[in-house]
């Protein structure tokens, strides 16, 4: 088997075990393990393609032997195959979760059947929008993704989802028309979608013309993103659905959309003139996304917050348009996926043992549910930065590339994100103070709810996976850093899509506008 084929798996794998569990619809043990089994395969696909991207460069898939400009490519580096592996893993352990809490049989008037193969289409949606090499299927992977969580985020039928979820279907569908409509611009202006050839093609246009298809599609990804001031639905939407839902919601679409400006700003735009908006873009979602956060009383409301505040950090590393800042970004957002959705599944976990998530009736729990202070405990001090965990190693990079960066607005970012690290943490510890440690209500301490092995094994799985980034904190960084060199390079993506006479064109254009890869 071609290696390259290996590429198709984490779309079509899911794809067909949506159609298989949904034939099984009244087998619903048999579609657990059918689920579970599709993502442990995904799992292995995803490490062995981080196995070849490492040996043999950019591997390129190119469906049906079409050419790169009339067909379906899929594309792998560095960058997918890391991806791919920390997004595989959180499905999986989310799914075992919800197995346990049962979400499906919990939301009423949703039958059974539709869960396992809506969440594995989402699988497929959020795998798509990763191994894309055009635009059109990255926007092919956003709607996929998209419609299986109108689904998921609609479990249950009660009023505040449905709210919610119209909410979050109307911003949805306002950025898909922006994204189509950038699509079509940028078909007009260069004759391609074909992310390899408008590498190529968009270094020729008119300046005027290249802003304005960059930020037409900036403004597309930066709401899918949730980055300030375009992450109003997020903290609405979020909180309503069930803790699996959302750890999954929270860890990997807001991430698709900080891949798709990674890809926006490296492979499409290069040098951009628009950095100063987007470290303002970094700057303000930093600072106003936690001091919303300090300001809730409900857990997952404040967990929501400080996921926007947070996609301020990866902003910040990709508007300084460096090799420092790209990979510090890279290794945070692997960080971030794996961290906020553990916290949300503690969040469940808080939910299930005291019957509420607001923090004012909550209380007692480290006496109560020990277990469970630990598994908060934990990926709560990792998100804050508190050393020597992934989120402080993750942070020090990003401060260590703005030094370098060494202009004004890199110092204010730098001042903005301790800041922000130090508001973390004081809204972690109010979350502590009230959850752990205030007075318990008498409510609370004689609800006897037996919480499932398989939901603390799982949340346990998660924070074992986030202390390996931290273990493996040195090699996962230096992955980062060639991942973001071979990204900002750009030659050996298109060389391998289109072969060497159009990396030869790209070089020439680089040299000839006297901006050379390497001293970005």
């Amino acid at each position: 088997m071609s290696i390259e084929l290996l590429l198709a798996l984490p779309v079509m794998l899911p794809l067909g075990g949506a159609a298989v569990t949904l034939l099984l619809r009244h087998h619903a043990r048999v579609q657990l393990w059918l689920t579970i089994l599709t993502l442990v395969a995904i799992l292995t696909v995803a490490l062995a393609m981080g196995y070849y991207v490492t040996q043999e460069g950019v591997l390129v898939l190119q469906i049906g032997n079409w050419t790169p400009q009339l067909g379906i490519v899929l594309v792998a580096d560095r960058l997918t195959a890391l991806m791919l592996v920390v997004s595989s893993f959180v499905t999986l352990a989310v799914l075992v979760y919800s197995s346990a809490q049962a979400v499906s049989e919990q939301s009423g008037r949703t039958p059974l059947a539709i869960y396992h193969p809506t969440y594995l289409a989402l699988v497929a949606g959020v795998s798509m929008a990763f191994l894309a090499g055009d635009l059109f299927n990255l926007y092919v992977g956003f709607e996929v993704l998209l419609a299986a969580s109108y689904v998921l985020l609609t479990l249950g039928g009660s009023a505040s989802r449905i709210r919610a979820a119209t909410m979050y279907v109307i911003v949805s569908l306002l950025s898909s028309i922006i994204f189509l409509s950038a699509i079509a611009a940028v078909y007009a202006a260069t004759g391609t979608v074909n992310l390899a050839e408008l590498a190529v093609r968009l270094d020729g246009l008119e300046p005027g013309t290249r802003m304005m298809l960059e930020l037409m599609l900036l403004v597309a990804f930066a709401i899918k993103a949730a980055i300030f001031p375009l992450s109003a639905w997020l903290p609405d939407s979020y909180p309503t659905a069930p803790a699996p839902v959302t750890a999954v919601f929270a860890g990997l679409l807001t991430k698709v959309g900080i891949y798709a400006i990674f890809r926006l700003e490296t492979l499409l735009f290069p040098a951009s003139q628009i950095q100063n908006l987007l470290l303002a873009a970094a700057g303000l979602s930093l600072f106003i996304g936690i001091l919303g956060a300090v300001a809730q009383t409900d857990l997952k409301r404040v967990l929501s917050f400080t996921l926007v505040s947070h996609m301020g950090y990866m902003l910040f590393g990709i508007g300084m348009s460096t090799q420092l800042g790209m990979g510090a970004t890279i290794y945070y957002v692997a960080h971030h996926i794996t961290v906020q959705s553990t916290l949300f599944l503690g969040a469940g976990l808080i939910e299930t043992r005291g019957g509420t998530t607001n923090l004012i009736k909550l209380g007692g729990l480290a006496k109560l549910a020990p277990l469970i202070a630990i598994l908060f405990f934990i990926p709560a001090m990792n998100l804050a930065g508190i050393p020597p965990f992934s989120g402080f190693i993750g942070k020090v990079g990003l401060i260590e590339a703005g030094i370098q960066y060494n202009l004004a607005s890199g110092w204010i970012l730098i001042a903005i994100s301790v800041l922000t690290s130090l508001l973390t943490l004081y809204a972690i510890a109010k979350i502590w103070n009230r959850a752990f440690w205030q007075e318990p209500s008498e409510e609370i301490v004689q609800r006897d709810v037996r919480i499932p092995k398989v939901m603390t094994g799982a949340t346990a799985a998660m924070i074992g996976f986030s202390l390996l980034l931290t273990v493996l904190a040195g090699p996962i960084m230096t992955y980062s850093n060639e991942a973001a060199a071979s990204v900002l390079e750009r030659v050996p993506y298109v060389s391998s899509v289109l072969g060497d006479d159009a990396a030869d064109a790209l070089v020439y254009k680089i040299s000839e506008d006297g901006q050379r890869v390497e001293d970005r």
